[in-house]
């Protein structure tokens, strides 16, 4: 067994070509341990990450604040503490915080030889301020 101490890896700050606005990623433990990656990630009020699509699903637990997220072709959605989302293998989509609030998710993502992540676009501040849904 091996314990991964809270603080003992680096925090970071979510790219610019992934992400918009002030986002924090405090990765729990990697890859190369594991066919999944964890890590707790804050959104400033407004940040958001890009459209993306994970090739062996993601799984986010809201562990504080209120977001947004939305699923290609589909409304935005408002998601809140305690909320779980299931993003299903290779679907597109993008989550952040609310425009007022910061938000925090736990992100569990597969992987599938060696890639947890495709990139694409960034979220225009158009999408980002479209209708929501609760």
């Amino acid at each position: 067994m091996e314990i991964k101490r809270n603080g003992s890896q680096p925090s970071s700050k979510g790219p610019e070509q992934f992400f918009s606005g002030a986002v924090r990623i405090d990765p729990l433990f990697p890859t190369s341990e594991a066919p999944l990656t964890g890590a707790v990630v804050t959104f400033e009020p407004g940040a958001r990450s890009a459209w993306h699509r994970h090739p062996f699903g993601q799984t986010l637990v809201v562990v504080s604040g209120s977001g947004l997220i939305q699923c290609e072709s589909g409304p935005i959605r408002r998601i809140r503490a305690g909320d779980v989302i299931v993003c299903p293998t290779n679907e597109k989509h993008w989550h952040g915080a609310s425009p007022t609030t910061a938000m925090t998710h736990l992100a569990l993502t597969g992987t599938r030889d060696g890639q947890m992540v495709e990139w694409l676009d960034k979220v225009s501040d158009e999408e980002y301020n479209g209708k929501v849904e609760d």
